[in-house]
């Protein structure tokens, strides 16, 4: 670079530099080597004065002083050196040419002190001493030719620039979940904590299969609420394995709690507990049997979320409501099961239409499919009236009847005089019907528990998108008041998006205040890595030219985890965000590390668990018995009504005939 010195007069000087180290390198084999020069009669007066002269000096009052000079000046003179810039140039060649070079000239010198053939010796000498000094003169030139400032070729993934401190405290409050972690910053490892201070906020975990979403985050989400005395709510997507976790968990700290819960478990291939999600002390009007039916039947048939509105979606969620809400009512809901609601819609229209008409609240539901039926269209109803039944067909197994028409415990887990924890599993072979079941399980369950004045409860989805919630981000938005924590596992955000649908899918995304991802991609990676924000990071780059090197550094905002970053997570491996209290502010709410799990300790603690003890011993005739009774009770309301509508002439105009 230009920096307003006489670039041509310093060059002089160090040309200078190296003539005067040659030449007093020529001085010192002429007095060394003064017998072979004087037998090739290269000497006379004028040279013998001059070596006089610079005798008196010093110069030659030890052998190595003047060769020592002659390399001083030959350094001297190599410090100003520019040699051509060389990417491929490497220091460990430069070294060789230097380090032979000073061999050569030092060691060339014992040829003379051992003595032989004069001049043989000084020819000798003097062509290894001006090899070595050729050696060093060209390893300095190839030392001006190397790239000092060379761009950072060891950190070809950007790790070290992309490191950030994150939160190395414990944030401890009687709500918490705190995870263990462990995180690189500047090449140097430090331990961490995952603070989700605020649960009620949401919780959700992302990750593809593998990723470590149940082992390293949500199992400890389990324990650590269970520890302080949470009531809960565990969907179990492959029963047993976090049921088994809750049952002892809770066995372990059932001491925590002021009033001692009951656990209980819904499982439809191995029976445990029974449980009505029908009860209709819950059902209080006929919005929740409209919901209800909503959910079961948008449950069952996952391309109809989509079309919410349309006739032939809304016409059948109607007419189930209208069933739903009649047996609630008939006999104070004696009746009011889902097995019922199943066998009473597969009745005949005559019976089933007379039916439903002798109730006023369900009139205006059910007024335009007896129109239709009465003016004989029949290709509508059947639009209807046959997808509904059709659906909730499927749902017509004697092990489901079993579980769904009994009433171990109600849906209220969070009630203050009878806490509960419930763990409800699935079957990955069964998706697609209990998984229906069960997302009415769930719905009655979140009106139940979002209520004031109920003690604090989680509740905890494993593979989230396999059940339906309607207005699952309703739920997320108003229970934080009510201190019932959600944490919602999902394995990716397309996955959601599939089933949900894109509007829902996107306000549970970004409402959700508490964000763990493991390995994603795609668009959930890019979208992550938005909400992750910008660090500060080290820009450097260099210019090479003949003679110079331009070397420029910036710093600039990129983003702290980029998605490619996110889409190579390791197993174990998180990056996320977790939301802070106005009680207790977290600056660095952003983390990438690793969650730290004692696995040995793990492994011993999962080896002492024990079963989940059998709640009822059960055979197959009673479950076919429970299955026959349904029928039976269906069969008999029918009867029961038609038989008082004939006999009351006031009643007789609300029997359908056609």
């Amino acid at each position: 670079m230009q920096t307003g010195e006489n670039e041509q007069a310093l060059r002089k000087i160090l040309d200078m530099t190296r003539l005067m180290s040659i030449i007093i390198l020529m001085l010192h084999f002429y007095y060394y080597c003064y017998g072979a020069f004087r037998f090739w009669e290269l000497t006379g007066a004028f040279g013998d004065k001059i070596l006089v002269s610079v005798y008196k000096t010093g110069l030659f009052e030890s052998f190595h002083i003047s060769k020592l000079l002659a390399l001083g000046l030959l350094a001297v003179s190599l410090l100003g050196a520019k040699g051509r810039k060389d990417e491929k140039m490497q220091f460990e060649t430069a070294v060789y040419y230097l380090v032979s070079g000073l061999v050569f000239y030092f060691l060339s010198g014992l040829i003379l002190f051992f003595g032989g053939a004069v001049l043989v010796c000084a020819l000798l000498y003097m062509a290894l001493t001006v090899l070595g000094f050729l050696l060093v003169l060209s390893g300095g030139t190839l030392l001006s030719r190397i790239i000092k400032e060379r761009l950072a070729a060891g950190d070809i993934f950007n790790s070290e620039n992309e490191t950030f401190p994150q939160e190395e405290r414990l944030l401890e409050n009687e709500y918490s979940i705190n995870l263990p972690a462990s995180y690189y910053l500047k090449k140097k490892l430090r331990l961490s904590w995952i603070n989700i201070i605020n649960p009620f906020r949401g919780l959700l975990v992302l990750g593809s299969p593998g990723s470590g979403k149940s082992y390293f985050v949500i199992r400890h989400v389990i324990t650590q609420h269970i520890a302080k005395g949470f009531s809960m709510f565990v969907y179990d997507f492959k029963y047993d394995d976090l049921s088994k976790i809750v049952y002892n968990t809770f066995e372990k700290y059932r001491h925590v709690y002021t009033v001692m819960p009951k656990c209980y478990f819904i499982n439809f291939d191995t029976i445990m507990h029974r449980c009505n999600p029908l009860d209709p002390q819950s059902m209080e009007d006929i919005t929740d049997a409209s919901e209800s039916a909503r959910t079961i039947l948008l449950g069952l048939n996952r391309e109809w979320i989509k079309k919410q509105g349309d006739f032939f979606v809304e016409s059948p969620i109607n007419f189930l409501s209208a069933v739903i809400w009649y047996l609630r009512r008939y006999n104070n809901g004696e009746f009011c099961t889902l097995p019922h609601v199943i066998e009473l819609m597969q009745a005949d229209y005559d019976s089933l239409f007379t039916l439903l008409r002798t109730d006023k609240e369900i009139e205006v539901l059910i007024n335009p499919f007896i129109n239709a039926y009465l003016n004989d269209a029949m290709e509508q109803l059947e639009g209807q009236i046959a997808s509904a039944k059709i659906a909730m067909a499927r749902l017509s197994s004697p092990q489901l009847y079993y579980v769904l028409s009994g009433n171990d415990f109600t849906l209220d887990i969070n009630n203050p005089l009878e806490p509960k924890i419930v763990c409800m599993g699935n079957n990955p072979q069964k998706i697609q019907i209990y998984g229906a079941v069960l997302s009415l399980y769930v719905n009655r369950l979140v009106k139940l528990v979002n209520k004031k004045g109920k003690l604090k409860s989680s509740l905890i989805f494993d593979e989230f998108p396999t059940i339906y919630l309607n207005n699952m981000d309703s739920l997320i938005a108003t229970a934080r008041s009510n201190k019932v924590a959600t944490c919602l596992g999902i394995q990716d955000f397309s996955q959601l998006r599939k089933d949900y649908g894109r509007e829902q899918a996107d306000v549970i995304m970004n409402i959700t205040g508490n964000i763990i991802s493991g390995q994603v991609t795609g668009d959930t990676a890019k979208q992550l890595s938005e909400r992750f924000g910008k660090i500060m990071q080290d820009r450097e780059s260099i210019s090479i030219n003949s003679s110079d090197t331009s070397v420029s550094r910036s710093r600039q905002l990129e983003a702290a985890v980029p998605p490619s970053k996110i889409s190579s997570l390791s197993s174990g491996e998180f990056a996320g965000m977790t939301a802070d209290d106005p009680d207790c502010k977290i600056d660095l709410k952003m983390f990438h590390s690793q969650i730290v799990n004692d696995h040995e300790a793990l492994r011993k603690e999962e080896e002492g668990y024990t079963e989940i003890p059998a709640v009822r011993k059960l055979d197959n005739a009673m479950i076919q018995q429970n299955y026959m009774q349904i029928k039976q009770d269906v069969q008999d309301i029918i009867y029961t009504e038609m038989e008082r509508l004939f006999q009351d002439p006031a009643l007789k105009h609300l029997i359908v005939k056609k």
